[in-house]
């Protein structure tokens, strides 16, 4: 019973790329600022994996939450070097990305859409994994109709109307962090949309009743936190525009701006720390010669590299390749990098 418990809190993402047009790097992120669902950030990459020839991955393990997050898989065309200079704030131009909800006991397949398209298909035991996929969808159907006339008439008529059709369509999806994809995109000040939400917020009650839904499903996540400040600060924002100076609305958005921040880098500093003190606790496993032919194994040397560096034969480098693989119930190199290389 025990042995079955342990497996059955095991996640496993896997899916396949298109080998001749993307690199075979394949990056998973935890998205845990709602504003940065899109987009390309180092900082949020937990895992990074490589396609085989004919394009599958896999991510596998035990180290995610056990509650439901936003995750993100994501292939480019950059190289290491690259990625600095390419992925500055988030901007990847040259990337395919899927978004989806996730715990650590999913499994999650991406397999070819039509014509070989990558992330376009979603295959989960998770009912809410694709809720992205769905609000994606709708959101083409938008952008088809703002299409088809193309006058100033026709556009805020399609404003209004999209405005609720993607509110309702997220309550109606029972998932709070999906709603939340909808709100980060209504609200969103470069938006053409986001005069009728800061008229929406002045009487409908949505707002709150999307808070308590968080509250209840997600009562200490990043998530809730982030919602319930921005949100805070939006309605000051609007009740100061009757009275109070902009001095005053100033200090109290930077206020609240920085109290955010803070509360993100401390969820972030605390997921960070829990990661690092897995990663310490498999290390413990190992004996010190064991972590230093580990240490080398993460650097994709060779045995004969490891055997030369560490002044041992090559039979006692595989010797204790196996004996580390086992202690990590690994299977492979790309299996134990999974684990350490983040």
């Amino acid at each position: 019973m025990v042995i079955t418990s342990v497996c059955k809190a095991q996640y496993s993402f896997s899916g396949f790329t298109n080998p001749e047009e993307w690199d075979r790097s394949v990056y998973l992120s935890i998205v845990e600022d709602y504003r940065k669902m899109s987009g390309v950030y180092s900082e949020q990459i937990i895992a990074k994996t490589t396609a085989d020839s004919n394009g599958f991955f896999e991510f596998k393990g035990n180290m995610l939450d056990t509650e439901n997050r936003i995750y993100r898989i994501h292939v480019d065309k950059c190289s290491d070097m690259q990625q600095g200079i390419n992925h500055f704030n988030g901007h990847c131009s040259d990337s395919e990305e899927l978004l989806f909800i996730a715990k650590n006991s999913d499994t999650l397949k991406l397999p070819f859409s039509f014509g070989n398209q990558v992330f376009c298909r979603v295959e989960s035991n998770n009912p809410k994994a694709n809720a992205f996929v769905k609000i994606d969808s709708l959101k083409n159907d938008m952008r088809f109709a703002y299409s088809e006339f193309r006058s100033e008439a026709n556009r805020k008529l399609n404003n209004k109307k999209w405005f609720k059709t993607l509110q309702y369509f997220g309550e109606a999806l029972n998932e709070p962090l999906a709603e939340l994809y909808i709100y980060k995109y209504l609200s969103d000040r470069s938006s053409d949309l986001h005069s009728y939400y800061v008229e929406d917020l002045k009487e409908n009650d949505y707002y709150d009743h999307l808070k308590t839904r968080l509250e209840t499903s997600y009562p200490n996540s990043t998530y809730t936190n982030q919602y319930s400040n921005e949100l805070e600060a939006d309605r000051y924002m609007l009740s100061s525009s009757h009275g109070n100076t902009t001095s005053n609305l100033s200090i109290f958005l930077y206020a609240i701006l920085g109290f955010s921040i803070m509360l993100n880098l401390f969820f972030l500093y605390r997921f960070w720390k829990r990661n690092q003190c897995k990663i310490d606790d498999l290390k413990a496993k190992l004996s010190k010669q064991e972590q230093v032919v580990l240490e080398h194994l993460l650097l994709d040397k060779t045995n004969k590299d490891i055997a030369e560096s560490l002044f041992l034969s090559v039979s006692t480098v595989k010797t204790h390749t196996n004996n580390i693989y086992k202690k990590l119930n690994v299977q492979s190199r790309d299996d134990a990098k999974s684990l350490f290389i983040k």
